[in-house]
């Protein structure tokens, strides 16, 4: 059964003619995204400290925004975030809130990626950017007041979806890089193919619906050859052994929902320590949502507390 608070959103949703975002231009799509997220989102966590940065990346400056709790000391531990919006739409603002809270209940500095969006700059932009702000910010640890051995990397839809490729990333590249202790995976997109039994079951009615999956993709690659690649596609991997611990999040009502299990399941026959957690009654999306949806809020505070006891 659909949560009663989710399907009172969705209904609320339909009778103010709520636009899907697979009618809109990206550009639209994400003003209306940001316009949007005081309706659902709680209030923001007053933290001690919140501080814009940047990095360089392979094709300019990647904008940062760095979080600090009050009961993090000198050199605390750190995750970096990369937000959701299907590689389109998002950025710092949209999930401000949900790095506030992360960093106010896990007790560690969160640096949130306001990566390269398509449909301006296509796949692997995204990846590139991610991998490369995760690199600065190990290596600029001590300056930004955090312990480079004590990182995490997560986030949320296209965002877990960047996480898992950046453990990836990390674990082959050539250059010495941080080791993460956790990767967050919060209902993840795994294969571009988009082939799991959830995509048909879950494709219409729960806000992410196969259209908005398709404009996505499409605005992020534009080469359907590239879905195989494990960049894209983290479930096609050959080799998903020596990756970090992980905690893999998913909603009973999202398409995505198999490709998370699958993903987990597949990590876990590698040998890599795996948690999987199923929010049978939710949606794609929720766990901002915490103004309007119980549950999201107790999401939050699962991914909190595995996340401090991972960088203890």
């Amino acid at each position: 059964m659909l949560d009663t608070q989710a399907r009172a959103l969705l209904d609320l949703m339909i009778e103010r003619g709520v636009p899907p975002t697979h009618t809109l231009e990206p550009t639209t799509a994400r003003q209306f995204y940001r316009d949007r997220r005081g309706f659902t989102q709680p209030d923001a966590p007053a933290l001690a400290e919140v501080r814009e940065l940047s990095c360089d990346g392979p094709l300019g400056a990647v904008p940062l925004r760095l979080y600090r709790p009050a009961q993090a000391a000198a050199s605390a531990p750190a995750l970096v975030y990369y937000h959701g919006g299907g590689w389109t739409i998002g950025d710092l603002d949209t999930h401000d809130v949900l790095c506030r809270q992360l960093a106010q209940q896990a007790g560690c500095v969160v640096v949130a990626v306001d990566y390269r969006l398509g449909p301006e700059q296509r796949f692997p932009a995204a990846v590139d950017d991610c991998e490369a702000a995760t690199r600065w910010v190990h290596a600029q640890a001590k300056a930004l007041g955090i312990d480079g051995a004590r990182l995490a990397i997560g986030g949320d839809s296209a965002g877990g979806n960047l996480a898992a490729v950046t453990a990836l990333a990390l674990r082959d590249g050539k250059a010495a890089g941080p080791q993460p202790r956790l990767q967050l995976l919060i209902y993840p997109a795994t294969d571009m193919r988009a082939v799991a039994p959830s995509h048909s079951t879950n494709g219409q009615g729960y806000m992410l619906t196969a259209d908005s999956i398709a404009y996505y993709r499409g605005h992020y690659i534009d080469d359907a050859q590239q879905w195989e690649d494990w960049r894209a596609s983290p479930l096609l991997h050959p080799d998903l052994s020596r990756l970090p611990p992980a905690l893999v999040l998913t909603a009973g009502f999202d398409p995505l929902r198999d490709e998370g299990r699958q993903y987990a399941d597949r990590l876990s026959q590698a040998g890599v320590p795996t948690q999987y957690v199923c929010f049978e009654r939710q949606i794609h999306g929720f766990i901002t949502m915490g103004r309007l949806i119980d549950e999201a809020n107790t999401a939050v505070t699962l991914c909190a507390q595995v996340l401090a006891r991972a960088l203890a």
